[in-house]
């Protein structure tokens, strides 16, 4: 038998498979995405935000997405192109011309990465901005701190409405740092919550401390540690920010929606990192309020260490102090 005909018979058989395999993967798909809510394909499989910051964050992951896939179809299409118009004929087997130093195309593939890499840099940069903004005076403080393996809450509130009380920072806080402790609002002498690994929410009985929130008013989180590095992550609020002992980090949200979300540290840890958990419970302002006294009225009036503290130039390197 000629080669030819050789090569014909080997690819018979792949083309009486094709259809079967096309075939496969379209049940396959289909099947797949029986169960899927195509309302949320926009949110590239994301959580529902529940801040006012959280559309922002999806925004910024939408818009790489669709810059990944337009390159994606651009370099898929090049390929397919080169493959299909320039394969090897059977009847002509000499070498193609050969091009060498082809400076506009050269110059096309050195310049296009940079203007992608550049804007994807100047949304990143402009949000991230946005995102990390401090307000000068937030309507809540929350000591958040992270300790192998939970998480406790420091609520720096006046609960009592005494503005006499609470007069000076106490030591347990010393780990945040100067300029934002004159921002803790007047006589907060505050209240404080912690959990434990088997600690688990009473409501949903998810593992956990549950961390209270007023909805529709600004919260600042203050992120201390007491060891290792931790990171503070509550899924539908789409950010997530380091714990990291020595050094403090802060950011602030809105909460938009009423309800119990889920937290959990995304940072390795140690050996239970996995058992780092935590709830968030978005309630109405009447309700926070009323939950803060509630915990005072247990005795969990004070705070929780917040972590290690920081050396002064550490604590106060930021330039501007309020």
């Amino acid at each position: 038998m000629s080669p030819n005909g050789s090569d014909r018979s080997s690819r018979r058989p792949m083309r009486r498979k094709l259809p079967q395999v096309l075939t496969a993967g379209l049940i396959l798909a289909t099947a797949s995405g029986c169960s899927y809510n195509w309302e949320d394909f926009p949110r590239l499989g994301m959580p529902t935000p529940v801040t006012e910051e959280a559309p922002r964050i999806l925004s910024l992951w939408q818009g790489s997405w669709a810059a990944a896939l337009a390159t994606g179809v651009l370099v898929w299409g090049l390929i397919l192109w080169s493959v299909v118009f320039h394969r090897r004929s059977r009847t002509k087997v000499e070498v193609p011309p050969q091009t060498r130093y082809n400076m506009p195309i050269e110059a096309l593939y050195t310049v296009t990465p940079l203007i992608i890499v550049s804007v994807l840099f100047y949304f990143t940069a402009r949000d991230e901005s946005k995102l990390l903004a401090l307000s000068d005076k937030p309507a809540h403080t929350i000591n958040v701190v992270g300790y192998q393996w939970s998480w406790g809450f420091n609520y720096i509130e006046n609960v009592d409405g005494d503005a006499a009380t609470g007069a000076e920072v106490p030591k347990e806080l010393g780990a945040v740092p100067d300029k934002w402790q004159k921002q803790f609002p007047a006589g907060a002498e505050g209240v404080y919550d912690y959990g434990i690994p088997g600690t688990r929410n009473p409501q949903t009985g998810n593992p956990g401390p549950t961390l209270w929130l007023p909805k529709g008013e600004k919260v600042r989180f203050v992120l201390t540690s007491r060891d290792v590095i931790h990171s503070f992550w509550v899924v539908p609020f789409l950010m997530k920010q380091d714990v990291i002992p020595g050094h403090t980090n802060a950011f602030e949200v809105t909460p938009t929606q009423e309800g119990t979300f889920l937290g959990k540290c995304a940072e390795l840890c140690g050996v239970d990192h996995s058992r780092m958990l935590f709830n968030v419970k978005v309630v109405s302002p009447e309700r926070y309020q009323q939950h803060l006294k509630e915990l005072a009225e247990k005795g969990q009036t004070g705070y929780i260490p917040s972590g290690i503290e920081q050396t002064d130039p550490a604590r106060n390197a930021e330039k501007n102090q309020l």
